[in-house]
């Protein structure tokens, strides 16, 4: 009976704890960065399986549209405003309920103020139109050219100092106004839309929102004008407890900054779009009494919103279900919510707080009593896994419910209850880690804690990219260095080094004398491990050149290091004898990575890439194509690439020679390829392919397919 009660009450001793831990973690912030992924999973979840209202219709300057204005017409961007006639004049010819411009006409165009005024006067021969306002520029006041709102909204609305405008001659054609504000998250997602932004104290309604107002101001129901004036008493504007705003009938849940949650649908956050130019195209060819490419009919009734897709135009957000979503898709999302009523509610606080209370001490409770070891595990499937279950579910109903804070609870009390009953099982995981502190590093103790499988023999295949490097000249230099100061030399480089190697997320496999080999996305994956692995060495290399007159001084040389870098499938995992082993790599991924930093001998180069990890990280990184290279021991050849910086800086002009002589290499040429890389007496690179060219000339080869063949390693 005593154990009993004991056990009880150490179970909801660790359960509050647990769950007061939790609420304040989750009130503080700190489970941001874990309910940020979350939310991430039901809204991708979620997306997939609805669309977007079927009244609401996209039209994209997408990339195609952007082409084709180049290609056809001889336009290129910023369009000529004229062009959007087309655009209003089909919508029209379709019957569009109103039309939503998603772009800012803040400055006057370059073609002069007879293309704005040819756009405002489209805009009012056209559906009714709304343009969007932005936070920015130089204008603190409204304008006079303006009506201005006087609707207030009894909310803490965020006040914006400045605002763009579109410019007179255009706004004159315009039904309303919409502010296209972003709110990103602490993540920099986007989810959440204010429905209004307060600017020299006129409230201006979100951009998808006064689409709906001009919509129902045509049906005399708003309570607002087309121009935003209040249109007279009994419509509701108000905010409740603060959960809810209403406006002519439609209730908007708000979160507690007074800001609307979006619910996402359709892959990627949308559903079906129509391109600019088809849209284009098809009034010009109606005009013109032809065919069509579009049937106006797809536009009748519905609310249609004009925005950019392609990437120059930058207007990409990043969304929970689409890295580079279209900035309109926000506003068109934010319509669909208000004319479904599908926005996301958070769950009430109070409730919340019980729900994390409970869970904690449930989880805590459960394992209190229910301690076996092999308890544990399904216990924690379930007490982890039901505020999974929970989020899910509740997202389904239209609610937000903080799946991590809860997570978090369950956690908590679990891992209390478990530490209580087996002590001695954590003195062991204490000797472990000391055990093995010496030798692994620390993301491989704590898989192996995890799982006590992986202090087994054997791999898994896994992409990984692979790093190797060594110092050109070391065993000349070394010669001359007594064995303490060469010992002394090498621990302040290789600390230096692996320092870097570590930072960017490495794993170091091994020392090989002065060469080191590490490798990235194992045992964590890492799905930027080709970036990773580039930066580091390129830091390595910068390091090593802050480092170099030091070096020189103590050692007579100059130091340089050699990098080769791969991507490419290997067995990772522990590997030796059953008494001991190490957490290594095996592979021709790997020989490959150390023949290339040995070919950087025969280009005068430091830092060679191969063109499997360059394809995943040139974007970050500024590098030429060096060769289709055959190393010692392989058949095939691969392309390999010189690295000599970040994406920021400025490619040297030689570069451009470079390539035409190499081109020329490629193509047989090669007394032409030698002329030009002889103009290039600095590039090392340069100099090495003149001498191969002259080589090649003197001896030319029976057949020829443009590989620079190694004949040592």
């Amino acid at each position: 009976m005593a154990n009993h009660v004991g056990k009880c009450l150490r179970g909801v001793g660790i359960g509050l704890a647990a769950g007061v831990l939790a609420l304040l973690a989750w009130h503080l912030g700190w489970l941001e960065s874990w309910e940020a992924p979350s939310w991430n999973w039901r809204a991708r979840f979620f997306a997939q399986r609805e669309t977007l209202a079927p009244k609401i219709r996209l039209i994209l300057l997408d990339q195609g549209s952007l082409d084709w204005a180049q290609r056809e017409q001889g336009l290129g961007w910023p369009w000529p405003r004229q062009v959007y006639e087309d655009i209003s004049a089909f919508c029209k010819r379709g019957g569009a309920r109103v039309l939503c411009y998603d772009l800012l006409f803040t400055e006057p165009s370059f073609h002069g103020v007879s293309d704005d005024e040819a756009m405002g006067a489209a805009l009012q021969a056209g559906p009714p139109a709304v343009l969007a306002v932005q936070p920015s520029g130089t204008r603190r006041a409204w304008p006079d050219y303006l009506p201005r709102p006087d609707l207030k909204i009894d909310l803490p609305l965020v006040i914006e100092p400045n605002m763009a405008f579109p410019v007179p001659e255009i706004a004159a054609g315009a039904a309303a106004l919409g502010h296209t504000a972003g709110l990103p998250d602490a993540d920099g997602l986007f989810r959440r839309i204010a429905p209004f932004r307060r600017f020299d104290g006129a409230d201006i309604p979100a951009f998808g929102l006064a689409a709906w107002l001009t919509v129902e101001e045509k049906r005399g129901h708003s309570a607002f004008s087309a121009a935003g004036h209040s249109s007279g008493p009994g419509h509701e504007r108000k905010v409740e407890c603060p959960l809810f705003l209403r406006l002519g009938g439609k209730a908007i849940p708000l979160d507690r900054h007074g800001n609307a949650i979006l619910r996402f649908k359709g892959r990627g956050g949308f559903s079906e779009a129509v391109a600019a130019a088809a849209v284009i195209q098809s009034e010009i060819r109606l005009r013109e009494g032809e065919p069509s490419l579009l049937s106006p009919e797809i536009f009748q009734d519905c609310y249609v919103f004009v925005g950019c897709s392609a990437p120059g135009l930058l207007d990409l957000r990043p969304t929970p279900v689409n890295t580079k979503c279209p900035g309109v898709i926000l506003h068109a999302t934010f319509l669909d919510n208000l004319l479904t009523d599908s926005f996301i509610r958070e769950a009430a606080g109070p409730v919340v707080v019980l729900g994390i209370l409970a869970t904690a001490l449930a989880a805590a409770l459960s394992l209190t009593y229910g301690g076996r070891w092999w308890q544990a595990g399904p216990l924690a499937v379930v007490w982890l896994g039901l505020p999974l279950a929970v989020g899910f579910a509740a997202y389904a109903k239209g609610q937000w419910w903080p799946i991590a804070a809860h997570g978090t609870a369950s956690a908590l009390g679990l891992v209390g209850a478990l530490a209580a009953n087996y002590w001695a099982e954590g003195r062991q995981k204490a000797f472990i880690k000391q055990a093995f502190r010496h030798y692994l590093s620390g993301e491989v103790i704590e898989k192996i804690l995890r799982d006590p499988k992986h202090l087994e023999l054997g791999g898994e295949k896994r992409e990984l990219t692979i790093l190797f490097t060594d110092l050109a000249g070391f065993s000349s230099f070394s010669e001359r260095l007594g064995p303490v100061e060469l010992t002394a030399l090498l621990n302040d480089y290789l600390s230096e080094m692996t320092d870097i190697i570590m930072e960017e997320g490495g794993t170091l496999d091994k020392y090989e004398g002065d060469a080191i080999i590490a490798f990235w996305n194992a045992p964590l994956e890492q799905s930027d491990h080709a970036v990773r692995a580039c930066r580091a060495a390129l830091r390595c290399q910068r390091r090593l050149a802050e480092l170099r007159e030091a070096y020189r001084q103590r050692t007579g040389a100059v130091l340089r290091m050699r990098v080769g870098l791969n991507t490419g499938e290997v067995v990772v995992g522990n590997m030796g004898s059953r008494k001991r082993f190490n957490y290594t790599i095996l592979g021709d991924a790997a020989n490959l990575a150390s023949r290339l930093e040995g070919a950087n001998k025969a280009f005068g180069t430091e830092t060679m890439v191969s063109g499997s990890t360059w394809q995943l990280a040139s974007a970050h990184f500024r590098g030429r194509k060096l060769a289709d290279l055959r190393v010692v021991g392989r058949k095939t050849a691969v392309a390999v690439f010189e690295m000599t910086g970040f994406a920021t800086d400025a490619a040297p002009p030689a570069w451009e020679t470079f390539a035409a002589g190499l081109d020329r290499f490629g193509a047989g040429d090669f007394a032409g390829a030698k002329v030009l890389f002889e103009q290039l007496p600095d590039d090392p690179a340069a100099k090495s392919y003149a001498r191969r060219c002259a080589e090649l000339s003197a001896q030319p080869p029976a057949s020829w397919d443009g590989v620079w063949g190694l004949t040592e390693k």
